[in-house]
């Protein structure tokens, strides 16, 4: 597999002269498995994964959505190939909300937050809700099989994290999630375990989250560390931690000291930054 990263921030887009090196797009990852494409996240970076696949058109992708938090679905509108007919997009995000994907989806386009609504746009797209641990498997094109499951993190209002398997391989997303104090989120842990890749919510530093730097807790608001995501990659055996969701707060200088920090905990750390591209 390659998985690139196309948005690395969390909670809101930060262009500027302090983000140029990690990026200020929020979250959107691309996975390609053989000939199959498969987007985690619709964030601020989608739209230029978008500029990028009209040279493949036309094409059938799959979108996984985390959660539908704005800052996960905002590049969705201006996603490019979602107007064009004749390319075929496979939505999948959880069915722990109150609204469905697609009623999400089309809500941020509806008047008067946005002037086009989902309906006109011209590729066939088809919705489906995950159930927590339920199997997608997609056709990778060259005679093998993708598997992707998934399991529920902790993050207000729900999420998803992500693992996909493909040809012994494995790479797992899980943003947007929450750490237990004194204990390692089983879930997680299982849905990591041996992961060749494992890309993990380090949106904050431990002082941050404990409120000793930046004035304020963040206990509760839904995201983690570098510090917990070196643990849980530790005990899950995993390959490579990548550090993602960069707090808007935490700019080249910020986002590489808590890199370098995670590398004395952890042999193998990369901070996401767009751009990025792995070999899985």
């Amino acid at each position: 597999m390659q998985i690139t990263f196309w948005g690395v921030r969390g909670s809101i887009p930060m262009p500027g002269p302090t983000t140029v090196h990690f990026g200020g797009n929020t979250s959107c990852v691309e996975a390609r498995a053989g000939k199959a494409i498969l987007i985690f996240d619709g964030g601020t970076g989608l739209r230029l994964l978008g500029k990028k696949l009209l040279a493949e058109m036309p094409l059938v992708a799959h979108m996984f959505f985390s959660h539908v938090h704005w800052d996960h679905i905002q590049g969705f509108p201006f996603f490019e190939p979602a107007f064009v007919a004749g390319n075929e997009f496979h939505l999948y995000g959880g069915n722990n909300v109150s609204r469905t994907l697609e009623e999400t989806l089309a809500g941020q386009m509806d008047h008067p937050n946005f002037p086009v609504h989902l309906t006109a746009m011209g590729a066939k797209m088809s919705f489906r809700d995950l159930a927590e641990g339920e199997l997608v498997e997609i056709d990778d094109g060259q005679g093998g099989r993708v598997r992707v499951t998934n399991a529920s993190g902790n993050h207000p209002q729900g999420v998803y994290a992500f693992r996909v398997e493909h040809r012994g391989r494995t790479f797992v997303y899980a943003t947007d999630t929450e750490h237990y104090e004194g204990r390692i989120d089983e879930r997680l842990l299982s849905l990591a375990r041996g992961a060749q890749v494992l890309v993990y919510d380090s949106q904050y530093t431990p002082e941050e989250y404990a409120g000793t730097a930046g004035g304020k807790s963040k206990k509760g608001w839904g995201h983690s560390t570098f510090e917990e995501g070196a643990r849980l990659a530790k005990a899950a055996g995993a390959g490579q931690l990548v550090l993602f969701h960069h707090d808007p707060l935490q700019g080249d200088a910020a986002v590489r000291e808590k890199e370098s920090r995670a590398r004395a905990l952890f042999p193998d750390v990369v901070a996401a930054y767009e751009g990025l591209s792995l070999e899985v």
